[in-house]
């Protein structure tokens, strides 16, 4: 009995895209379909892809989003006073840019007891408030909006001005733009997220390798990443997550292990306390490590800690409790995971962790890719080269070798001198040309 195939489901991007367009978010559609908003990310990231009913009800609800496009399209343009018309809670579709954010003293990312990063994308409203020292003098501000709140990102669902009120907010010359909203460079834009992102960062992966020099070194590499890769880490919904998976990868690497750097030890912590937690981490598997600090550390939820792990949701589970568990056994005190997660925060806040400047990272992503891009040039350009060479040196033709005699009726094969020398192949051409023009042969006679 054969099986038959699925229903046929569009591409992860063209899935996003009809979400966009329906101006629908990730938790609306995961309550349209009764999962929850990471199962609906990992459908989009292309991660996974559902199965069963949920498949052909996933595929039923994005024909019909196509053909609420396809129907918005067909529709006429309204005239110029259509607009009085619309309804009030019409939203446009989001559009994936990813601008400046707030850095300096009250951020998130100024925060040495926090570990947690905030999920949500980077906004034009986010570099409204950041005011000039992060979007740069050239950048023109956002439309006026409710400013968010400094504590974190507001609830999805709720608007911003539900956040908690009174925040510390920087305020920053407001000047209406010509032509729409704000825009920043994309230098201007990947500097903003790397002082926004890069001292968690680097606290986090300092707790996942033990290392000082090589969390920095993992940090800045994956930021160089992030640069090559800018467009794509632009639209994404998380880029911070997107630099700390290719952080953590960089830092696990198995290679690291060979490099003569690593292979010494570096100072422990000062505090006997922190030394000892540490420690006990490091003793952990990678992987395990890995999870306990995603989900402990960070704040992830089970599934995006399995997403960003390459495992099952049940794996990343296991892994996690295996980690506490070895945790809990060498320090009982950390059985609970809010101490863990304090502790945590407090062993990476104590040790003072720096990384180089934006545009130092921008520099050295640009030289590394130079490298690269000449370096594939020169070993084409020497392959060509030894294929040419290999072509015009091979035989045209194939000489088969000369196979040895064999014993017939008894008879041994006559023996045949070997190959001739250079020497005495000169010498027997030598001797051919003399007969030519020599004298004629003397004969011998009686008398």
């Amino acid at each position: 009995m054969t099986r038959s195939p699925g229903t046929p489901l569009p591409p992860p991007k063209a899935r996003r895209r009809l979400r966009e367009a329906a101006a629908l978010t990730q938790a609306q559609l995961a309550d349209r379909m009764g999962v929850t908003r990471a199962t609906v990310r990992t459908w989009e990231s292309g991660r996974t892809t559902p199965r069963g009913r949920k498949r052909e009800a996933y595929a039923d609800l994005l024909k019909t989003l196509a053909e609420e496009e396809a129907a918005r399209a067909a529709e006429p343009a309204p005239g110029p006073g259509a607009e009085a018309g619309a309804p009030a809670d019409a939203q446009p579709a989001p559009v994936p840019v990813v601008v400046a954010v707030r850095t300096g003293p009250g951020s998130p990312a100024d925060d040495a007891d926090s570990l947690v990063l905030p999920a949500k994308p980077l906004t034009a409203q986010d570099a409204r408030e950041a005011g000039p020292d992060a979007a740069g003098p050239d950048a023109a501000p956002a439309p006026d909006a409710t400013p968010a709140s400094d504590s974190g990102p507001a609830p999805e669902g709720k608007p911003d001005a539900e956040t908690k009120p009174g925040a510390e907010r920087r305020p920053g010359p407001r000047r209406e733009p010509e032509f729409g909203p704000a825009a920043l460079t994309p230098a201007q834009a990947f500097d903003a997220l790397y002082e926004f992102g890069t001292p968690a960062l680097v606290r986090q992966t300092f707790l996942l390798t033990g290392r000082r020099e090589l969390a920095r070194e993992s940090v800045e590499r994956a930021f160089q990443t992030a640069w090559e890769n800018w467009p794509e880490v632009a639209r994404d919904r998380d880029p911070v997550g997107w630099v700390r998976a290719v952080a953590y990868e960089y830092a696990l690497s198995p290679w690291q292990r060979f490099r003569p750097r690593n292979r010494q030890p570096e100072p422990p912590p000062a505090d006997p306390g922190d030394r000892t937690l540490l420690n006990t981490l490091l003793r952990l598997p990678a992987r395990h490590r890995r999870t306990l600090l995603l989900y402990d550390g960070v704040g992830l939820d089970l599934p995006e800690t399995a997403a960003e792990t390459e495992a099952s949701t049940p794996t990343a589970a296991n892994r996690l409790l295996n980690a506490r568990r070895a945790m809990a056994d060498r320090l009982p005190e950390l059985a609970d995971p809010e101490v863990l997660h304090r502790r945590l925060a407090e062993v990476a806040s104590n040790e003072r962790l720096r990384a180089a400047k934006p545009p130092t990272v921008r520099v050295g992503s640009e030289r590394r890719a130079r490298f690269w891009t000449r370096a594939a040039i020169a070993f084409t350009a020497a392959l060509i080269g030894t294929t040419a060479l290999t072509l015009r040196t091979a035989p045209t033709h194939y000489e088969p070798p000369v196979s040895p005699g064999e014993t017939v009726r008894g008879v041994p094969p006559k023996v045949a001198p070997g190959a001739l020398s250079d020497e005495e192949l000169e010498l027997r051409q030598k001797l051919r040309d003399a007969l030519q023009a020599g004298p004629e042969r003397l004969t011998p006679r009686l008398e």
